[in-house]
This record gives C-alpha cells, sequence and structure tokens, in this order.
C-alpha cells in the first residue's frame, strides 16, 4: 500500500442525525496510533459511522457527514481496492471460497507484494492464533472456520498483510476472540483502530470513545486517569473469565477455587 505511510490524521465532519438536527460533535480528529471506540444503544447509528468513514462520505451518505484524510477530501485513487487505506472487518465472515488458510494467505501476500512471503505467513498466523482459544492450522479451508478463528485471521490479515493504515472493527467481542490481547497486540502498531463495541473492556482501554444517540454523534469522552484505574479491576474480572471460558471448553469442572480474581 503505497501512500498507507504518507496518512497522518482522519477527520470527520459531522452531518446530522436522523431526525435532521445538527450533530452535537461537530469534528473529530483521529491521529496515528489513535484506539478510538464507537458506543451507544443498539440502533443508535454506530454501524452508520463507520460505514461513513469505510466510505470516504462526502456529504453523500444519509448522515451528511464528510471524512478528511489529511484534511483533504478522499481521492479517487484511494477507493481502488489496491490503494484503499482502510480494511473493515464486519460481523459478517462468510466465506464464498474453500480454499486452505495457507492458499488464501499465500494469495493475498502475493497481491501485496510482500519481501519476504513466507516470514508474513508466518507472522500473520501467529498474530491470528494468539486472538482463538483454538488454533488456526494452515491446512484448514477458510469455509471450516468457526466465527472467532475467521474475525481473528481477518484482523491478522488487515494489519500484517494489508498494512492498513486505518482498521475498522465491528463488534469483535461476539466473535469469542481474546479482547483484552487484541487491543495489547493492536496498540503495538502505530495505525488507526475504531471499534464498534457495547464491551466495557475494550472502550475503557480505547483512548477515548464517542457515543452515539439517534444516528448522531452526540458526545466525545476522553479515558481519564479515574477510568483508567477502573479499567485495571475490570481486566481482572475479565481474566477470569477468560480463564473459567477456556477450563469449559475444556471439559473440565470448575471449583470455588477458580473464581479468584
Amino acid at each position: 500500500m503505497k501512500n498507507a505511510s504518507k496518512i497522518k490524521k482522519v477527520t470527520i465532519c459531522g452531518g446530522h442525525g436522523r431526525n435532521g438536527i445538527k450533530e452535537a460533535v461537530e469534528k473529530v480528529e483521529l491521529n496515528m496510533g489513535n484506539v478510538v471506540s464507537i458506543v451507544g444503544l443498539t440502533g443508535s447509528g454506530k454501524t452508520a459511522l463507520i460505514n461513513d468513514i469505510a466510505l470516504f462520505a462526502n456529504g453523500n451518505t444519509p448522515s451528511g457527514r464528510t471524512v478528511l484524510i489529511n484534511d483533504k477530501v478522499a481521492t479517487e485513487k484511494m477507493q481502488n481496492p489496491a490503494e484503499n487505506p482502510i480494511a473493515l472487518i464486519t460481523q459478517h465472515t462468510n466465506f464464498l471460497s474453500d480454499l486452505p488458510v495457507k492458499k488464501f494467505l499465500e494469495t493475498h501476500i502475493s497481491v501485496r507484494q510482500s519481501e519476504n512471503p513466507e516470514l508474513t505467513l508466518q507472522q500473520t498466523l501467529d498474530f491470528a492464533n494468539q486472538l482463538t482459544g483454538e488454533p488456526i492450522l494452515l491446512q484448514n479451508a477458510m469455509t471450516e472456520l468457526s466465527g472467532g478463528q475467521a474475525r481473528a485471521l481477518l484482523i491478522a490479515d488487515a494489519v500484517v498483510v494489508c498494512s492498513a493504515p486505518i482498521v475498522l472493527l465491528d463488534e469483535i467481542e461476539n466473535a469469542g476472540i481474546y479482547r483484552t490481547r487484541a487491543l495489547e497486540l493492536l496498540k503495538q502498531y502505530k495505525k488507526i483502530f475504531i471499534f464498534v463495541t457495547h464491551d466495557p473492556v475494550i472502550a475503557l482501554l480505547s483512548d477515548f470513545r464517542i457515543l452515539m444517540q439517534n444516528g448522531a454523534m452526540q458526545k466525545l469522552i476522553v479515558t481519564d486517569e479515574e477510568e483508567k484505574e477502573a479499567i485495571k479491576g475490570i481486566k481482572k474480572l475479565d481474566d477470569l473469565l477468560v480463564r473459567l471460558r477456556d477450563k469449559m471448553r475444556a471439559g473440565k469442572h470448575l471449583t470455588k477455587a477458580d473464581i479468584v480474581m
């Protein structure tokens, strides 16, 4: 992706909500390295917002928003799949191809012209397998992957193979992947990550969150020191639940000693 390194900032210029009233949040600036969450009730417009970003909205979507790249309207070249700087990981991961995982990755790596295809393939697989409980094997068919495995592989593909500077993730907590681990891994990459989420762990580990109501950006909430302290306790609880889930998946019985943070 030739132009990836040239992207420094994404700006979302507010439009209006479903009632036609101007959005309370007039502008949101996202810089490289930011991790951002979009939160709100079901039907509040969260997915519509990331779709606006994915489409480089220019006043031509129902919200009337404009998305700027480095303070300018996106060029037609950016909308070319080979040059598009955005990777969108949705809730829908049905594959039409039954290619083995290895062939799927090799094909994509070839298209992206990686300098070291074998290393890129291994790094992608290793990244994916840190996010999911059941390991993904290179000989697995893409159509055989579970929802969590598929989402983990697509996230790894977007980060490692595509090197997309802007990654949009729609409710990854529903796929059963390791959320805390995912955030820790993603923060190692200097990209813009935008999560649509109902999960407090993801929201509080973000730099800030955009609250959606009635189809509009209603509030911008920066994660403050008090919330950063609160997330320490929430992460302990989340880690406990992950351990319990893994033990149950392995067919083991739970004891009172397991319910200790």
